[in-house]
């Protein structure tokens, strides 16, 4: 299959036009099932009535593992926002009602947030044992309703079509778990490209949802210091290692 280059590239999979259909092919290093898994998680979300691409089919490729799914033309809220820098307070607005329409539903079946943190925490090879130990310990005191939660919600995985609707792509990261972590953990991606961004968010997921900052961000230290196993190029993690320290004394 010759699928010529890619529309876009990140660090597990990359995405190709076939047909009116997107192709996402996986890279070699993944474990076996990792296309499944993450077929499985966008199938729930669809399921639920959210506005997400219908899974086709998953398959290999070539060798490689790959998720055949419908195709949305259009393009990101975050494209959106830099060809109109003046509305980007409508976008963000229109991002957090469809961030909190995504936590305002349970979802049986997901992975546990608890469950994949403290994975992920275990895994971050930059914590010392003593800084996964607190933060393992403050998980776990936390308590919270489950909920569904995106996993990796921001302007770049919403995708308006040319009739203004908004379609949310890339749930491999969701999970049952405290729309709190969800939202700090938004404002922590934000805040890699932009503090006032990110503030921006933040003042408007508060005054929609009717949360304070000070709720949201009892999940600082735990979401940054799980970030660090991610070992995303473009992240800084003295960055998160600060972050982590601050609450972690």
């Amino acid at each position: 299959m010759n699928l010529g280059n890619p529309i876009a590239s990140g660090n597990t999979a990359s995405i190709y036009l076939d047909e009116g259909n997107v192709i996402k092919i996986f890279n070699e290093l993944l474990p076996c099932g990792e296309a499944g898994y993450e077929a499985d998680k966008q199938k729930l979300a669809y399921s639920a009535g959210l506005p997400v691409p219908k899974i086709l089919e998953v398959k290999m490729i070539e060798g490689k593992q790959a998720i055949i799914m419908e195709y949305v033309q259009g393009k990101t809220l975050g494209e959106l926002i830099s060809d109109s820098p003046g509305d980007t307070g409508n976008y963000m607005d229109l991002s957090v009602d469809i961030q909190l329409k995504i936590h305002s539903m349970k979802m049986d079946g997901l992975e546990p947030m608890k469950r994949k943190l403290a994975n992920q925490i275990k895994g971050a090879g930059e914590l010392s044992q003593r800084l996964k130990d607190v933060l393992i310990n403050k998980l776990e005191k936390i308590t919270f309703e489950g909920r569904l939660c995106h996993g990796d919600f921001h302007l770049n995985n919403l995708i308006m079509s040319e009739g203004g609707s908004v379609t949310i792509i890339d749930w491999i990261d969701s999970s049952s778990g405290d729309i709190r972590a969800d939202a700090y953990r938004t404002y922590l991606l934000y805040s890699q490209i932009s503090l006032e961004l990110a503030e921006l968010y933040l003042r408007s997921y508060c005054q929609k949802s009717g949360l304070s900052k000070e709720e949201i961000f009892i999940w600082a230290p735990i979401v940054a210091g799980a970030r660090l196993s991610e070992s995303v190029s473009n992240e800084n993690s003295q960055r998160l290692l600060a972050i982590v320290n601050k609450y972690c004394p």
